[in-house]
């Protein structure tokens, strides 16, 4: 069985990490799998990226030229919204030469695939929803619109009062493309988002199965906390809050501000806060106490001795899919901490590995946090954290499921 994943990086942002996991998972398992990428970093043989400095010239621009329509939208939204307008016609050419059994796609925005380059693969396609831009009109989340269930329009994202904005156009070449793939799985890393794509008008009664990201567990597990604040030279005798995403202090997605806001609830002189994923703000918030900004991290070994150097993660994003944050702050036996939206539950049982609170209460938030590091039985929470992952998100697990949807599309093919 030859599998092709297509996502837009190797490396660098959340999809592209767990479809990197993925593949190494069915390699690992014998299968004969390649990775397509815009933009390869790594220096992976079975990643396939661009070869000539042509071509790596070439997908500079891919990306603006995909936001180019979107220039008259003058007060849209910092939530990224994709055209896919752009062919590309070097993955065409890709898929022709690999003639792979299946071709799961995965993030693909920026350039990588257009709308009708999806359409044009002849082979059975698997689709992993990291977030909602399969079923939407472009946004890659919705801010709450929910317009995806009909045609879009008035995109809330694009702050635009017109029924045939682009996000109209863009999903009515999503549906002319979508209703003509043969043979088309849909997988939703998490219940939530899988059961949108289900209501949305694009893949309503299309094949929809759960499946999440895997993690590999003998990389991502608990590491001494004492070396690993000495390691990082954080302070051995403070409670630590581990904050962090991909722009973590500037996209309002992530939840920034409402942790700012639960920090006004928090109690005690002794708890200090680490945040990755961004570096210091020019304007950094007081948050009323020591702050650590770490900024981006670039190798998994540097993220398992942070998560592990934390009392307690906490997730405040207002939508979420199936967050890498919280599955490995979990697997390296940190308790997670988050609002109870999207697919956290997934992940985070409540009072059991972490806490779950109200949806955008920072006062919940604020209580779960210090739930967590009050708790008597604190090393229990973190056995727990563990126990979770390696039960349901550990590599081969994951993997061999994957293996399984593959042959069972594979079989129906015959």
């Amino acid at each position: 069985m030859k599998v092709l994943i297509i996502n837009t990086f190797d490396a660098g942002g959340g999809a592209a990490r767990a479809a990197y996991r993925l593949h190494r998972a069915l390699l690992s398992l014998g299968v004969e799998s390649y990775m397509l990428v815009q933009d390869k970093q790594g220096d992976d043989y079975t990643v396939i990226g661009p070869e000539t400095k042509a071509e790596k010239f070439i997908n500079l621009f891919r990306f603006p030229l995909d936001q180019l329509p979107l220039m008259r939208y003058k007060k849209r939204s910092p939530t990224l919204f994709s055209t896919a307008i752009w062919g590309n016609r070097k993955v065409r050419k890709i898929l022709n030469k690999l003639n792979p059994d299946i071709v799961h796609l995965h993030w693909v925005a920026a350039g990588m695939l257009s709308v009708e380059d999806i359409g044009r693969i002849k082979k059975p396609v698997v689709w992993s929803l990291h977030d909602m831009w399969a079923f939407t009109g472009g946004c890659h989340y919705d801010e709450g619109c929910g317009s995806y269930e009909k045609k879009c329009g008035k995109c809330r994202v694009l702050r635009s009062q017109s029924e045939k904005d682009i996000s109209r156009k863009v999903w009515c070449r999503k549906e002319r493309v979508f209703q003509k793939i043969q043979n088309l799985t849909i997988v939703g890393l998490s219940q939530w988002i899988g059961n949108c794509a289900k209501e949305s008008s694009l893949f309503r009664g299309k094949n929809v199965v759960f499946l999440p990201n895997p993690i590999d567990t003998n990389l991502f597990k608990p590491f001494d906390k004492e070396k690993a604040r000495k390691l990082w030279n954080f302070p051995s005798n403070k409670r630590l809050i581990l904050f962090g995403a991909m722009s973590a202090t500037s996209d309002p997605r992530k939840g920034f501000k409402e942790l700012k806001e639960a920090f006004r609830f928090l109690k005690g002189n002794d708890i200090e806060l680490i945040v990755f994923g961004s570096g210091e703000p020019k304007r950094a918030p007081d948050f009323g106490f020591r702050v650590h900004y770490v900024g981006k991290l670039q190798d998994e070994v540097s993220l398992v001795t942070l998560y592990s150097a934390a009392d307690v993660m906490v997730v405040p994003s207002l939508q979420e899919n199936l967050s890498n944050a919280i599955m490995e702050s979990l697997a390296c036996g940190t308790p997670v901490v988050a609002f109870d939206i999207g697919g956290n539950g997934d992940m985070i049982e409540h009072e059991v590995n972490g806490y779950l609170a109200r949806p955008y209460d920072a006062e919940d938030l604020a209580r779960g946090i210090e739930w967590v590091l009050a708790y008597p039985e604190y090393e229990k929470l973190c056995q727990n954290a563990r126990a979770k992952v390696e039960k349901e998100f550990s590599s081969e697990i994951v993997g061999r499921k994957y293996m399984a949807l593959y042959q069972k599309i594979l079989g129906n093919e015959k």
